[in-house]
């Protein structure tokens, strides 16, 4: 089969981790038989410098026509530039809603011969396999009005949250339908004791549990979640919630996993299914930032991308036997001690970016 991949490296260590995810690619190609087209572009920092803008029209049309996104990250200090009109992060923002990739999918799984790399204590963190879902195209993030200004009293600064029905409906039907595939239990994340927009979350989510009486529902105010995501993360299975809170939880999730450089994420047009039979266009990025403090010196952890690239598989290609070939091989090199710097300490085998992405590659192609 062929495949149209639209590759956007973005910033920082973007690009280095993102060549890894094609050469992945690449590789599967030789294994497999399947052909992956590639075309490159730029967004974030890069487009700014070049054309003055995040994101290109022509960018984002070209992203639309590809069966999936493989994307790297943006920003750093060069733009970090509060009054700045133009934004790399304008360019993300932009290309998700252009693609309507609405389901932000982000497994959190930890490991444990990674449990010395985490900050908490192992019986804590021992067997976590979660997934947070975060609606992607809503919310505080694209609300309007959004904008600065002064009157006589100062500065003054707005910003909308705001969802519809449709849109909170959906993403909680793509939680349910997942958490059906899984251990039937969904935690629903709101802050409905002060927020009208969580108050309709909350009513959709009962309302819409009707349909799924074989999925367990559940709520969780998301200040509190944020406490029993480290305090017991085990009571989660999958979870869903808005923009903002999902921004922030994956993050904090990322402490369960040992580093933000092991998590992938999927953003999402519809919802998939894990067996490859139903697609999904896909934008598909590790959650981490672009790092430049460490960029260019080859210590970025390319994990993220590499399981991200497993997930383009699955549920935007349809190959999931690859995609768990992919997993397994990063399970089995990561046992065998190597790791790179976010993860290892001086007495491990700590590798550089391009090191630990080959060994991955070797296993995933020798299944």
């Amino acid at each position: 089969m062929k495949f149209d991949v639209m590759v956007l490296p973005g910033d920082g260590i973007g690009p280095e981790v993102v060549e890894q995810g094609v050469k992945l690619l690449n590789a599967i190609s030789k294994k497999s038989g399947h052909t992956f087209n590639f075309e490159q572009d730029i967004i974030g920092g890069a487009a700014i410098d070049s054309y003055g803008v995040a994101l290109k029209a022509e960018t984002a049309e070209k992203s639309s026509k590809a069966d999936a996104i493989l994307f790297g990250a943006v920003g750093g200090p060069k733009w970090d530039d509060p009054t700045a009109k133009v934004r790399p992060e304008d360019g993300l923002l932009a290309i998700r809603k252009a693609l309507g990739v609405y389901a932000n999918i982000r497994p959190v799984k930890s490991y444990s011969f990674l449990k010395d790399s985490i900050p908490l204590k192992s019986e804590l963190v021992d067997d976590i396999d979660l997934i947070m879902i975060r609606e992607l195209t809503g919310g505080l993030y694209f609300g309007k009005p959004k904008k600065q200004w002064t009157n006589s009293r100062g500065r003054v600064a707005v910003d909308t949250l705001k969802y519809t029905e449709k849109e909170i409906t959906r993403i909680l039907r793509v939680g349910f339908e997942l958490a059906r595939g899984r251990n039937k239990k969904l935690t629903s994340v709101d802050k409905a004791n002060v927020l009208e927009s969580s108050r309709l979350w909350r009513q959709i989510a009962i309302e819409l549990s009707a349909e799924y009486p074989d999925v367990k529902l559940e709520h969780q105010l998301v200040d509190s979640c944020t406490m029993q995501l480290i305090q017991n993360p085990r009571q989660f299975d999958v979870m869903v919630m808005e923009n903002t809170f999902g921004d922030i939880l994956s993050d904090e999730g990322s402490v369960l996993a040992g580093s933000l450089g092991m998590l992938p994420s999927a953003s999402l047009s519809g919802i998939p299914s894990a067996d490859g039979s139903i697609k999904a266009k896909g934008l598909y990025e590790p959650i981490h930032g672009t790092a430049p403090d460490i960029a260019g010196q080859g210590k970025a952890n390319p994990i993220a991308t590499i399981l991200s690239v497993a997930l383009l598989l699955r549920y935007s290609l349809g190959l999931p036997e690859e995609a768990k070939e992919i997993e397994a091989a990063v399970d089995t090199v990561l046992a065998q001690g190597y790791r790179t710097a976010d993860i290892g300490k001086e007495e491990e085998q700590i590798v550089t970016t391009e090191e630990l992405a080959n060994k991955i590659i070797e296993l995933a192609t020798n299944y």
